[in-house]
Order: structure tokens, then C-alpha cells, then sequence
């Protein structure tokens, strides 16, 4: 069971609380390869009266077939789902026009209250490492906010104008104390939402390995060869094959492990989806 929540989470998840009030609508990320565990229960609490924007980020590393079977899985009355990759200019382009049709039908309803509109204020939130930071300087087009490869790199909040219709208040990346089903947890630390420095890297390579065995057997093949079945012999032959070795020769399984889930994260073993909607 992996379970990652520092202290600086409970006080993002007060932080995000008390905002909500100063916002008109939530624009969601989440891992386009994890939809499901990559939702934050908090976060769908928090802003259930909210309008929301949902996007699957990261979507030129996921199965493109099941990511719109997620985007119809997902989609409803008040919330409009895209698909995205952060660093693409057409996706930009694509999240900018639904912040911009937001932004004017609430001018409009201020306008038929005699209120002086405002720009529109809208709360981008999410849990670690799924591009949050990198979709809003895209959206800038400049260096705003923080961002790494790496969950915990924003720690506070912060608003970011977008002209002179939109606002955006960037949040830090929040998990939740507790994941339920052990697949959300493994789920999202192979995809780099949960610090490395706490895992067991070797069993959780183990366990991607296994996964993947399964439902992308041929991305495996292609990358690494054909595989044992088990999959601790599978690392060290990944550990063969890459040349790495402890001091004495033996196969380093822990650096192929690392390696593994760096080719996973990186894209290298091809678009790649661990859930499946219908599931």
C-alpha cells in the first residue's frame, strides 16, 4: 500500500478551500494515462457547485483510443472534457477558447445584473506532477509559475492574468491521506505523482512490468525484448541489456528498475493508458 501526504497538503487542501470562494469555475487536470486515479476525491468535493473544465493532460504519452473513450466516460452537463498535451500549441488554443466563452458568458449574466464585469477567475487544481504549472505558462506565454518533472514543485498559491478576461490562481498538486484501492497508488507513482525517494522502486517496477505484461505486452517486447514472465528476472534482464552492473558484475536491478520507470514516464515504451473506463 503506497500512501505519500506532507505536511504542506493539508495546508494546500485549507488553502484550496477558502479560494473557492473568490473563484467562477475550476479547471481540473489529471494524468490522461490514470484518469480515475488520478482524480482527487477532495478536489471533486470541494468543488461540486463549481463549473469545471476537465482536462486529460499528458495525452500524446497515453493510448489515444482510450483516451476518448474516457473523454465520453467523463464528459456531462457541467463539465467539458478535453484532452491535451501542455507544450502543444493547439491544445493551448483549445483550453484558451473554453476559458474565453466562460469568461464572456459571465459577462454577459453581469451585464444583464447591471454588475461591471470582471474578468473571469478560474482555479486550476490537480494532484502532483500532472502539468499544471506547465499548461499556465503555456497559457502565458511566459515563465509564471514553477515546474519540474517532479511532484511538489508549486507549494503556494498564486494568480496569473491572462489578458484582461481571464484570471487563473495556480495551486499546489494535493493527494489525499488515504488511497483506498492499492491500484490508485501504484497507479500514480508509476506515472511520477508520489515521491521516488519513498518508494520501493524494485517492487514497483515490478508490479509496471507485470501491468504492462498484460495490457501492452508488445510495447515491452519492442523496448527490452521478450521478457521472463516473472517480473524480478524481467529486471535483471533489463539490467543486462543496458550494461548495468554492481561493483563485482552482478546485475544492478535497482538501476534497471529506475530505468524502467523513466522509459514508462518519459513515453519511450510508446502511448501507453493503465485504465480503462468501462473497468
Amino acid at each position: 500500500m503506497i500512501n505519500w501526504y506532507p505536511g504542506h497538503m493539508t495546508k494546500a487542501r485549507r488553502a484550496m478551500e477558502e479560494d473557492l470562494k473568490l473563484v467562477d469555475m475550476i479547471l481540473e487536470i489529471r494524468d490522461a494515462r490514470v484518469p480515475r486515479s488520478s482524480l482527487n476525491p477532495d478536489i471533486a468535493e470541494l468543488g461540486r457547485n463549481k463549473r469545471r473544465i476537465l482536462l486529460l493532460n499528458k495525452a500524446d504519452l497515453a493510448d489515444a483510443a482510450l483516451t476518448a473513450e474516457w473523454i465520453s466516460a467523463l464528459s456531462s452537463e457541467s463539465v467539458t472534457v478535453l484532452s491535451a498535451d501542455a507544450r502543444s500549441l493547439a491544445s493551448v488554443k483549445a483550453v484558451r477558447r473554453q476559458m474565453d466563452q466562460a469568461s464572456a458568458e459571465k459577462a454577459e449574466k453581469d451585464k444583464r445584473r447591471g454588475i461591471v464585469s470582471r474578468p473571469v477567475r478560474i482555479m486550476v487544481v490537480g494532484i502532483p506532477n500532472v502539468g499544471k504549472s506547465t499548461l499556465i505558462n503555456s497559457l502565458a506565454g511566459r515563465a509564471s509559475a514553477k515546474t519540474g518533472d517532479k511532484p511538489g514543485v508549486t507549494r503556494g498559491n498564486q494568480w496569473i492574468r491572462l489578458g484582461k478576461t481571464v484570471e487563473l490562481l495556480d495551486t499546489p498538486g494535493i493527494l489525499w491521506p488515504k488511497f483506498e484501492d492499492p491500484a490508485v497508488g501504484m497507479h500514480l507513482a508509476l506515472i511520477g505523482s508520489i515521491n521516488d525517494d519513498i518508494l520501493p522502486v524494485e517492487e514497483l517496477a515490478s508490479d509496471g512490468i507485470a501491468l504492462l505484461a498484460q495490457r501492452y505486452p508488445q510495447a515491452l517486447a519492442a523496448k527490452y525484448g521478450e521478457l521472463p514472465t516473472q517480473p524480478y528476472e524481467a529486471l535483471v534482464q533489463i539490467a543486462e541489456k543496458n550494461q548495468l552492473r554492481k561493483k563485482g558484475g552482478d546485475p544492478d536491478t535497482e538501476k534497471a528498475a529506475a530505468r524502467f520507470l523513466d522509459d514508462l514516464r518519459k513515453g519511450r515504451l510508446g502511448a501507453l493508458t493503465l485504465e480503462d473506463p468501462s473497468v
